[in-house]
């Protein structure tokens, strides 16, 4: 029954046939033949869409396809050429930190004699031009593979504005072949740092076996496929096929399309008249205009960006607590904050995508959806009109260099706080320009051309730079506020994610992380999950619905977390898939020590201690400069009683770093383990003088110490309680110390500050009853 019930719907629609032809044979129409109804098949899978090249694009594109050629877009990586090399290699030598490299050519080969990562002198040609302005940077063969990006660069800028000449990108550094941040080393590798913002469809081909790469891509530079998705099912469209949905494309690029901006009556800023909710642009361009990691391979236009990339939130020290950019962040958060982007102003609103020039020069652009009557007036910027400190940009997106020569606007759009400046001395586009004045003389001016401004209104900034530093903010507690902030709908959820990843998953804010965890928006709930990180096994059990997340990035993370948890037997299953899903991440990343140590850390929570030992081996041979990967085989050397190794371990790698303050810290815990406590003193001391901010390091060197120096641990802990206003550990140090060395009055007021905040600390509360009896 239920095989004849399928064809019932097709009897209305033979019965309506036959009546037409009925009709036409009335008509005097010749006789129609027999009507014939094919049986219905399956209809055939769509075909999966493959990447043609931009210039298949051009045919019907030309416009576009001209304006993109000339952009960044088009030239971000190219083949070394005469046509594409824009750096004099018969220029001098240049010079730096004592090496000479030179620069020459052979035909239409290009020349880079360098130190390499033994530190001798070597020829490297050079195989690929990298960006075009305002620096260029070429891409040298380290072989299997390997792409590096040499750190000497040339500056594309005119000569007037101080260009047409090499420079080091890290100026400040003393950058040789044994730092980390040297051209040969892993920091500088194009196939996991650069490749897939540079190239279209990239894929990275790492040989774990051999150590090797065999990267693929179908087009250098970012070709039209890299935004519109692969496009051979929009040709077949475009030859004519019926059968294809939205012209054959991944993706419709629509965001923009009857999007009517208007003013509404006595509104100085424009409003659209259909909003949506939809960041299909933004979305897309966070691809490679965010700061992010990459979660899996093969991004195209149209699928979940949170499947293959897990983006940063705003958090020390990427951004300033007010979510300013400090680092090179790449813009895409920083909108993410702004009323801007609530409101549905989407990126291609400013930028043309494919020249990639504003759409409209200076405050013309922005007067397209700003009143310029009400706006660019004197009694809104008090400034001389037609001034530098007159342009819209100037205080609302004030810029940053990076890699010497890049200025980058932030993107934000925010409103310049002297006040805040005063208080969490955070940035502020007044005493930017006005260099030669104070974050004081900005706010008092502030003050009086606003006295009713937005200055005097709390900020989510006040919050976030409380809760990383360890303080109160106002009446209530940072972990309150912080809640609050997650809890609010008036905020971003980029903001309110960045909230929620300060939150201590405690009772007190346990409902409010699991609500995170379910919430619609991504970024809020990878916020929530993240707040989970330091916290014991345990108490990470509210992650497991997480398992069966939409996006993989989230699922993965959560497996991360639980792997050293009990799996209830309902969520097995879901873990072993989430757990894939992050294997297979870490296998993406095989060629990085970071992947591997965290492979090893899931061996250890797997109990496979022996493949971890292994594992961190093989970092340490991937790259000798990693911390983490040492530190935690020195960890796993030291729980199997094989101290004297892990000492060894950790020589050889302040022997390569000397300048690494964890290695002198884990060192001198191994010596106190061994008695040695003399030496453990020095390379705890030493460690301190690297770290001075750390509070891990001010306490340790307290306790060895106080022993032998008493009035030095007192005033080490005193100095360091005022940086770390409110550590358990330094408080309670400085409490029993001061007690312990008859000190009864210091004691009392650390231990008061512990219990405001610690009230739970039974140790303290002990010590307290005692002093007061």
């Amino acid at each position: 029954m239920a095989q004849r019930l399928r064809y019932y719907w097709l009897l209305p629609a033979l019965a309506l046939l036959c009546l037409a032809l009925a009709l036409y044979w009335y008509a005097g129409h010749q006789a129609q033949p027999p009507l014939t109804v094919p049986p219905l098949a399956a209809s055939p899978p769509p075909a999966e869409a493959t990447f043609v090249g931009s210039p298949a694009c051009a045919a019907c594109h030309q416009t576009a396809f001209d304006h993109w050629q000339a952009s960044q877009h088009a030239r971000a990586m190219a083949p070394a050429s005469p046509a594409t090399v824009l750096g004099d290699f018969a220029a001098n030598p240049f010079e730096y930190q004592g090496i000479t490299t030179q620069f020459s050519r052979s035909g239409d080969d290009f020349i880079v004699r360098t130190d390499g990562p033994d530190g001798q002198l070597q020829d490297y040609p050079v195989q690929y031009t990298f960006g075009v302005d305002p620096l260029q940077q070429y891409l040298l063969d380290l072989g299997d593979g390997r792409l590096q990006a040499l750190s000497v660069a040339w500056d594309t800028r005119p000569e007037e504005q101080g260009g047409q000449r090499w420079f080091h990108i890290y100026p400040d550094e003393a950058v040789t072949h044994q730092h980390l941040l040297h051209w040969a080393r892993p920091s500088q590798n194009w196939n996991f740092m650069c490749a897939d913002c540079h190239v279209t469809d990239y894929r990275k081909g790492y040989d774990p076996a051999g150590n090797r790469f065999q990267p693929g891509w179908s087009e250098l530079g970012v070709g039209c496929e890299a935004c519109h998705g692969p496009g051979s099912e929009h040709l077949r469209w475009a030859a004519g096929a019926d059968d294809l949905e939205a012209y054959g494309l991944t993706l419709q690029l629509d965001q923009r399309q009857g999007l009517d901006w208007y003013f509404q009556l006595e509104a100085v800023t424009a409003s659209p008249r259909q909003p949506t909710a939809e960041h299909k642009e933004q979305t897309l361009c966070a691809q490679c205009h965010s700061l992010r990691s990459q979660v899996s391979e093969g991004f195209q236009a149209g699928e979940s960006f949170f499947d293959h990339y897990r983006p940063e939130l705003l958090t020390d020290p990427l951004y300033y607590p007010d979510g300013q950019q400090r680092e090179e962040v790449f813009i895409s958060a920083s909108f993410a904050q702004s009323k801007m982007h609530a409101a549905g102003v989407t990126c291609s609103d400013c930028h043309d995508p494919h020249s990639q020039q504003l759409r409209a020069d200076g405050d013309t652009l922005c007067a397209s959806c700003h009143n310029a009557d009400h706006f660019d007036q004197p009694s809104h910027h008090f400034h001389p009109t037609g001034s530098s400190g007159a342009q819209c940009v100037n205080c609302h997106m004030p810029q940053t260099t990076y890699m010497v020569t890049d200025p980058r606007r932030d993107h934000q759009f925010g409103i310049p706080d002297p006040h805040r400046s005063l208080r969490l001395d955070t940035p502020n586009a007044c005493v930017s320009c006005h260099q030669d004045q104070t974050h004081a003389w900005a706010a008092e001016a502030v003050a009086d051309w606003y006295p009713a401004g937005r200055w005097q209104d709390g900020h989510f900034a006040d919050v976030f730079a409380a809760a990383d530093a360890g303080q109160r903010h106002g009446a209530m507690s940072v972990q309150q506020a912080l809640g609050k902030l997650l809890t609010s709908e008036d905020q971003p959820p980029i903001i309110r994610g960045s909230a929620a990843t300060r939150l201590h998953p405690n009772n007190q804010n346990l409902d409010r992380l699991r609500a995170g965890l379910a919430h619609h928006d991504p970024l809020i709930r990878q916020g929530s999950l993240e707040a989970f990180e330091n916290v014991t096994p345990d108490q990470r059990q509210s992650l497991l619905p997480l398992l069966t997340d939409t996006e993989r990035s989230l699922r993965s993370a959560a497996a991360r977390l639980l792997s050293g948890s009990q799996i209830p037997v309902d969520y097995q299953a879901d873990f072993t898939r989430a757990l894939a899903d992050y294997e297979a991440e870490l296998a993406l990343h095989a060629d990085r020590a970071d992947a591997l140590n965290q492979s090893a850390l899931l061996r250890l929570d797997q109990g496979r201690a022996g493949e971890a030992e292994s594992l961190w081996g093989q970092a340490l041979q991937r790259d000798p400069l990693h911390t983490g990967s040492r530190l935690n085989l020195a960890d796993l050397l030291r729980a199997q009683g094989r101290e004297a190794a892990a000492q060894r371990l950790l020589q050889e790698g302040l022997t390569l770093n000397p300048e690494d303050g964890l290695l002198y810290y884990a060192l001198g815990l191994s010596l106190v383990r061994q008695q040695r406590y003399d030496e453990a003193l020095a390379h705890l001391q030493q460690a301190y003088q690297l770290r001075p901010g750390d509070p891990r390091m001010a306490y340790v060197l307290a306790v060895a110490t106080e022993p032998v120096a008493p009035a030095q641990a007192l005033s080490l802990l005193e100095e360091a309680v005022t940086q770390h206003r409110h550590d358990p550990d330094l408080l309670w140090a400085a409490a029993s110390f001061h007690d312990r060395h008859g000190q009864s009055a210091a004691a009392k007021r650390y231990l008061q500050q512990l219990l405001e905040h610690y009230p739970e600390h039974a140790a303290a509360q002990r010590l307290h009853q005692q002093l007061n009896d």
